[in-house]
């Protein structure tokens, strides 16, 4: 029996007619749902008179659920089809192809019907009808016997899976936003699996996994692969949202297709914005996998989601706090978390795993009290950051830019309690697009090689420092972010266009500013709280009182902040300095660190007449990768560069002779 890949390459070739009224990029919006349509019709085929037989009997008499209920049942599937038409009375109409085409959609199932709404698959029928390609096409497909019998379930989905990917990386220009390397989802899965041999090999086990940023559901496929292959009687139930159109109904066929069922033929994949239009909001997991759109901003849906936040605090999805609206990616993460498994085992709740792809910018973005940082508080302080992976950079399809792994767990295993692994696999790659395409395919220009799958789990399991593995306690990635101030030095001096601009604000003070320009005279004064007693003094003399903005605005005009300056004390108080806004400065203490200790070592040394203002100190927390796994690499010895100056000296030299020659 030829395999997936055979009848894959069978569509591809198909793909070829398309060539002129489609760009490749655009192949996928035909052949991906004329796949769907010729399994579903090769799928019904042997159950297709009693349907016709139901929906004559019943057509009149049932509409909407209850009569796709029936029908579903006549066909032995969660979808039927009660069209008289199929692939064969297609062909046999060459002439209103389009219009049996468009009728015979409509037979189908509400659910298959919306599939093929999300795809705007009739646009692309008009497309091809006008090219004089739609008969050719659908002729074709009549051709490929995609029936269960030559294809079983599990190859069907390796087959659309196969050509997914395909489609994905010819229109690589968009779509990073829904596809994730096919290496990348199996290093995930590998890791997110890699404790529970137990509990998946235990007989009638069923686990529930959601991507809530499913894309065309790379994810949810290869994770039912990978139980496939390691726990075959383990049932894997997997549930995904997106937002996208096309996407989701990408998604939603491979499911149908599978004929995997959830629910009693509930739908596993559900259209909306995950962070707004939650589609699962009363349920939990026990597994997520996810990679949503790196650096996305979420300005339309702040509204609501701010509202949440200041309403139902931790009752609700983003308690922690927001990000700043550029970037949204740790709303998924707060909005996953919320649907965590709570961990009883008495009553078979064994907890949740998370693996996520981030950019780097969740890892440090936000200082001390920023959401950001608010929020990598609150997963590391309740323990649930378990392990980041740096994988390689030029890994994607659509970015360049680095990208981690982020596991996050509520049951921990008991050496990993309070700690954190980071794992940098950032020099673990191959050169080229995937393992069976060498070429570059967009800005993915390196892939993990299965070995290297390997060594890169192997390395997480063990658990241990390393070059390429690092241990922290979670109590290492925070600090105090200390205010640090230097005292305000003013001197006082009162000059003949200071006062001239003093008296144009204040010109009833005249008097007053005589009587203190003779006093105190024009000589520069090195101690402003010495010399404001002194003004003050006079003031009460005459019996002045003046305002605190008079005040102000006397000290504002006829002083200048100079380093050999007195420091000004507070409030004219003895003890507390007023600070120096310019010459403010902050200082990261690490939480494990005793900041007077910490100051007096690290600052007082360098700056003397500092001190901290604690009452503004904040907490954050930070994850600087790079920082950790930094390797200092000495510079070249002057004469090893003297020496290949000269050589290249010599050669251009030696190049211009020959020119000149």
């Amino acid at each position: 029996m030829p395999d997936h890949s055979f009848f894959a390459n069978l569509i591809w070739q198909i793909a070829d007619l398309l060539r002129g009224p489609y760009r490749p990029p655009q192949y996928g919006r035909v052949m991906l749902p004329m796949t769907v349509l010729r399994r579903f019709d090769c799928v019904l085929a042997p159950t297709k008179p009693k349907v016709l037989a139901e929906y004559s009997r019943w057509g009149g008499r049932l509409d909407g659920g209850a009569l796709d209920a029936r029908l579903n049942r006549a066909a032995g599937q969660r979808f039927h089809n009660h069209s008289p038409l199929d692939f064969e009375k297609l062909k046999g109409d060459p002439d209103n192809i389009a219009q049996h085409l468009d009728s015979y959609i409509q037979g189908f199932s509400a659910n298959v019907r919306r599939i093929f709404e999300c795809f705007e698959f009739e646009t692309e029928i008009e497309k091809m009808q006008e090219a004089n390609i739609l008969y050719l096409v659908v002729s074709k497909f009549c051709d490929v016997d995609l029936h269960p019998d030559s294809v079983p379930n599990e190859q069907m989905g390796l087959l659309f899976e196969n050509l997914i990917r395909r489609f994905n990386e010819l229109a690589n220009e968009t779509v990073g936003d829904h596809f994730t390397p096919r290496e990348v989802i199996r290093l995930m899965v590998s890791i997110l699996f890699i404790r529970d041999d137990e509990l998946l090999a235990t007989p009638g086990t069923v686990r529930t996994l959601l991507d809530p940023a499913c894309g065309t559901g790379g994810m949810l496929a290869e994770a039912q692969n990978y139980l496939r292959d390691h726990h075959r009687d383990a049932q894997l139930y997997v549930y995904g949202q997106d937002y996208n159109y096309r996407a989701f109904a990408t998604a939603a066929s491979d499911m149908l297709m599978k004929q995997v069922d959830h629910n009693g033929g509930g739908d596993s994949i559900r259209l909306g914005d995950s962070l707004t239009e939650d589609q699962f909001a009363e349920e939990t997991f026990d597994y997520f996998l996810t990679n949503p759109p790196f650096g996305v901003d979420w300005k339309r849906q702040k509204n609501e989601i701010q509202s949440q936040h200041d309403k139902l605090g931790f009752a609700g999805r983003f308690g922690a706090g927001l990000p700043r609206v550029n970037d949204g990616s740790l709303l998924f993460l707060q909005h996953i978390i919320h649907k965590f498994e709570p961990v009883h085992p008495d009553e078979h709740k064994h907890g949740s795993r998370l693996a996520i792809v981030f950019s780097g910018s969740p890892l440090f973005t936000g200082g001390a009290g920023s959401g950001e940082s608010n929020i990598r508080e609150w997963i590391i302080k309740k323990d649930r950051l378990e392990a980041i992976i740096a994988l390689p950079e030029q890994m994607f399809y659509n970015t360049g830019i680095g990208t981690y792994v982020w596991i996050v767990t509520n049951r921990k295993e008991e050496r990993r309690r309070e700690k954190i692994q980071f794992l940098d696999a950032r020099d673990l790659w191959t050169p080229g697009g995937s393992e069976d395409n060498k070429r570059r395919l967009g800005d993915k220009r390196r892939h993990i090689a299965a070995e290297q799958i390997e060594e890169i789990v192997r390395l997480y399991g063990r658990f241990e420092d390393s070059e390429r593995s690092k241990l922290f306690d979670n109590a290492d990635l925070g600090y105090t972010r200390v205010t640090v101030e230097r005292p305000l030095r003013l001197r006082y001096q009162m000059t003949i266009v200071d006062k001239a601009r003093f008296l144009d604000a204040c010109p009833y003070l005249l008097d007053d500013v005589q009587a203190i320009d003779k006093a105190l005279g024009r000589e520069p004064a090195y101690d402003w709280n010495a010399t404001w007693e002194r003004i003050a003094a006079l003031l009460h003399e005459r019996q002045s009182r003046w305002k605190k903005a008079e005040q102000r605005l006397f000290r504002t005009v006829f002083t200048e902040k100079d380093a050999q300056a007195e420091p000004v004390r507070k409030d004219g108080r003895e003890n507390g300095y007023e600070p120096d806004a310019d010459l403010r400065d902050f200082e990261n203490v690490p939480l494990k660190d005793d900041i007077d200790a910490y100051f007096e070592r690290e600052v007082r040394p360098h700056v003397p007449d500092a001190y901290m203002d604690r009452d503004k100190d904040k907490v954050g927390y930070e994850i600087n990768f790079n920082r950790h796994f930094y390797q200092y690499t000495p510079p070249r010895p002057l004469e090893e560069i003297d020496a290949d100056l000269k050589e290249a000296e010599e050669k251009i030299v030696r190049l211009l002779r020959e020119v000149t020659e």
